[in-house]
This record gives structure tokens, C-alpha cells and sequence, in this order.
């Protein structure tokens, strides 16, 4: 049995926390690593990140905010150093689908002499609720700057499954997993099934980009709606529609539905207004 321990880099996000979550679960020791922990990582204070990296096997990295974003790449070829300087035996990196920014990083690490496995994810079924789509569906209406263009939603819970997979079974090793669900909708389509799931009016609206960035100003740092406006009239053009396979690659099993993910959100009662 392998003895590893692994590094997990964005502890407190949507999949850093669930996949050091099953890593516990099945007894692998893991160090879990945010600007406020024991080892604190700050991705802007690269002095922080080599101490991270001591005494680790392999590591899971979420780049914040987003790989698209300037100065991304470089950051991912500084981690990429640390980790070849610290013998790691691989880097699991989540990465964007349609993201030239993120592509680029891509490429850093698969050329970095380090063994790789690379999770390019569409868009978190995720942020309808546990992102800042969540006040809006509280409030009954998503508006947002993207169009009638249907994107293939992905459950994290699955990216999370494909993640521990990548990092427990060395078949996974120089291996790019592009994953996405098994159907694409609409925003304003995804806005009616969990209208219907919670009994209660949640419609879309689309805005402007010039509205929407002046709904989140007084919200958001500048670098934060420049990187949403290029994911919403970039990234969402229709270059993602298409569904992909990898979830099933990776584990042998079809990728959760947008409707699965609906039901059980429902069920918490996260979105009860």
C-alpha cells in the first residue's frame, strides 16, 4: 500500500475541501493548506509556498482566483519548481475548460518534468449554491451577461471523485481528464429546474456586461469582474457546449446530471428563500 501525503492546495474551495475530505476518509494523511492555516499558502505571497511542500509525496492545485487571470501561469511554473526541487511524485492541477490563461498552465506543468494529471472542469453546477449565484437564487432571479448558450454543467462532487482517483492509482499519471455533465442547458434552463425543484419562481435575465459589472463594483476587486466578464462573454461564446467524456474516463461511471445536483441541493434547503 502506498504512503503517501498529500499536499492540498486551496483547502477552503469547493473541491480543494472535498477532496481532502475523502483522502482522510479512506486514511491518507493530507496537509490542507489556505492563507489561514497551520502552514499558511497565500498565492500572493510566493515566499509562503515552499514550506507548504515539505515532507509531501503528492499535491492538488486550485489556482485563486482563476488560471485565467495574469500571472497565473507563472505562478504554476514556480509551483511546478517547488515541487520537482521537493521530489514530489506528482501534481493533480484543476484547470478551465475554453481558457487560453488556463491552457497555458496547462502546458507549463505537463512539460515540467513532473508527473501530471490535469481536471479541466466547465462550469460548477456548484455555483448556484455555494458562490455568489446563491443570493440570487434566494432572491428569484439570476442575471448575468450570457446568452442562450447552452454549457454542460459539472457537479464537483465529481470533480472531487476524479481528483482522489488521479492521486490513489498511478494509472491516472500524464493523463488530461476534460469533464463536464452528461447534458448542456441553458442558464435560463438551469434557472427552471431548480425553480421547479424549490416550488417557487428562480427565472434569468440577461444583462449587459456594462450592468453587470456595475451590479458586483461595490462587491468585487476590479481583477474579480474582469476575469467574470471574460468567463461570461469569452469563455461562455459556445466553445464549451459540447459534453465530454473524462469523469467517465477516470472512473468508469457516467458524470452526474445538472437535475441529480438539483435534487439533492434542493434537499439541504440552501436555497429555501
Amino acid at each position: 500500500m502506498r504512503q503517501d501525503r498529500i499536499l492540498i492546495i486551496g483547502a477552503n474551495g469547493k473541491t480543494g475541501a472535498r477532496v481532502n475530505a475523502r483522502l482522510k476518509e479512506r486514511g491518507i494523511e493530507t496537509r490542507a493548506v489556505s492563507r489561514s492555516s497551520e502552514i499558511p499558502f497565500d498565492w500572493e505571497r510566493p515566499e509562503s509556498w515552499a514550506a507548504a511542500f515539505d515532507g509531501m509525496t503528492r499535491t492538488y492545485v486550485t489556482f485563486q482566483p482563476d488560471l485565467a487571470v495574469e500571472g497565473a501561469a507563472e505562478a504554476i511554473e514556480e509551483i511546478c519548481r517547488i515541487a520537482r526541487e521537493k521530489g514530489l511524485k506528482q501534481v493533480v492541477l484543476l484547470s478551465g475548460r475554453g481558457e487560453p490563461g488556463a491552457q497555458r498552465s496547462e502546458a507549463i506543468l505537463q512539460t515540467s518534468g513532473i508527473p501530471w494529471t490535469i481536471v479541466r472542469a466547465s462550469w460548477f453546477s456548484q455555483n448556484f449554491s455555494e458562490s455568489y449565484l446563491l443570493d440570487s437564487v434566494l432572491a428569484g432571479e439570476i442575471a448575468l451577461p450570457a446568452g442562450p448558450v447552452p454549457e454542460p454543467f459539472i457537479d464537483v462532487e465529481d470533480i472531487a471523485d476524479v481528483a482522489v482517483a488521479a492521486l490513489t492509482d498511478d494509472r491516472h499519471i500524464n493523463r488530461l481528464y476534460e469533464v463536464t455533465g452528461p447534458r448542456a442547458l441553458t442558464f435560463a434552463q438551469a434557472a427552471a429546474e431548480i425553480s421547479q425543484a424549490v416550488g417557487r419562481p428562480v427565472g434569468y435575465r440577461q444583462i449587459s456586461p456594462e450592468e453587470f459589472a456595475e451590479s458586483l463594483g461595490p462587491h468585487a476587486s476590479r481583477e474579480i469582474i474582469d476575469l467574470l466578464l471574460e468567463l461570461f462573454t469569452v469563455v461562455l461564446d459556445g466553445r464549451n457546449t459540447s459534453v465530454t467524456h473524462g469523469v467517465e474516463q477516470a472512473l468508469g461511471r457516467p458524470a452526474r446530471d445538472f437535475s441529480d445536483y438539483v435534487r439533492s441541493t434542493a434537499a439541504t434547503g440552501v436555497w429555501e428563500a
